[in-house]
């Protein structure tokens, strides 16, 4: 009988039950989660938790103990049958049927972290999995949905990730009501190579307000505060030749949404030589539209200012990736997420390489 793995999460919050209910998937390894959320104000499971958890013990048919809200003691066995195929350590992979399922979050709870946590399984999936979500599209402290369609699935696709996502409704705080489905099809991740960004080929910009904000021009407004922050800062800089390099605009969306309640997101792509990263911002009542975007725009000069091969939300959720198919990434810091990612890869047996390098961190997977 396989051991329990025993982890604390005193020090955590959300995102080390979703990464290691995902990599208890994974392994096929029965896991007992203490003090979950321990570092939160209001630790154990809130809505949104309950609902990955949930989502995982359908997917597996798998045994949980303390699966209700407020719980702070979670233990997950998922029960799966391993498989014929070898993972990149020789190890024997567990087979995950895939399906049809739909969530229901209940609150505005992120859909986009639920999602989050169903990525890494496409690694496993025997047939396809369609996972539809209902709760908070473009809410605090989670991806918004433009980040992670526009921005993450095509940062993974490059390296062999299947994967689509899908929009039915939009769902801002405290409301929510949105809708979006995640389709996974088994999937053998290449390598990741992530060392180098290359220059900066373009911008694209995704401003979206819900229907009660479009005769303020709220969408519009926040993409122009954007780009205009943008040109200020990086449209002077000068070519080999003393010429002045514009910021070239690839794509350029503008979306009112049916939505429950009023609210905007921005959403940055920057298209590199050699990838994709992403910046963000969130409208909030009293704040102008067009600072909105200028912010969403100051994190993205940040970002090209800091020389990292991806951005710092991507770069701690590449990170059970990284895990999943080896290789080495460039970060431009060690989060507070990418030290806990690490702790937790390391109680599963997958040992993270952390060097400095200048103003950035070679991550790599002996």
């Amino acid at each position: 009988m396989t051991a329990v793995r025993e982890l604390d999460g005193a020090d955590a919050g959300g995102q080390f039950l979703r990464t290691a209910l995902s990599l208890a998937v994974l392994e096929n390894d029965p896991v007992r989660l203490e003090n979950v959320r321990g570092d939160r104000p209001v630790p154990g499971l809130r809505h949104q938790h309950l609902a990955v958890l949930e989502t995982m013990v359908d997917l597996c048919d798998a045994d949980v103990a303390g699966g209700e809200l407020g719980s702070e003691t979670v233990e997950f066995d998922p029960g799966l049958s391993d498989g014929s195929r070898l993972d990149r350590r020789g190890d024997r992979r567990p087979i995950l049927e895939g399906g049809d399922y739909d969530v229901e979050i209940g609150t505005a709870g992120s859909a986009t972290l639920l999602f989050d946590a169903l990525l890494p399984l496409a690694s496993i999936l025997e047939s396809r999995l369609s996972v539809t979500v209902s709760g908070g599209t473009d809410v605090a402290w989670s991806p918004p949905l433009d980040y992670f369609r526009q921005v993450k699935l095509p940062a993974l696709r490059r390296f062999g990730l299947s994967a689509v996502c899908e929009v039915d409704r939009r769902g801002f705080y405290p409301a929510g009501g949105g809708r979006a489905t995640v389709r996974l099809w088994p999937s053998k991740l290449d390598r990741l190579e992530l060392l180098e960004s290359g220059s900066l080929e373009g911008v694209r910009v995704y401003s979206t307000e819900a229907a009660a904000l479009a005769d303020r021009d709220v969408a519009r407004r926040q993409a122009e505060g954007a780009l205009e922050r943008l040109s200020s800062a990086l449209g002077g800089r000068e070519a080999d030749d003393d010429r002045s390099v514009p910021i070239e605009v690839v794509e350029r969306r503008e979306t009112t949404a049916a939505s429950e309640c009023p609210g905007s997101a921005i959403v940055l792509r920057l298209d590199h030589e050699a990838g994709v990263a992403g910046c963000s911002a969130l409208g909030e009542r009293g704040t102008p539209a067009e600072r909105v975007g200028e912010t969403a725009a100051d994190r993205a000069i940040r970002h090209l200012e800091g020389g990292g091969a991806v951005d710092r939300h991507l770069a701690d959720q590449l990170l059970v990736m990284l895990a999943i198919a080896g290789g080495e990434m460039r970060i431009p810091a060690i989060t507070d997420h990418v030290a806990a990612s690490r702790e937790l890869l390391a109680a599963f047996g997958v040992g993270l390489e952390f060097d400095r390098e200048a103003e950035t961190v070679l991550v790599s997977v002996p």
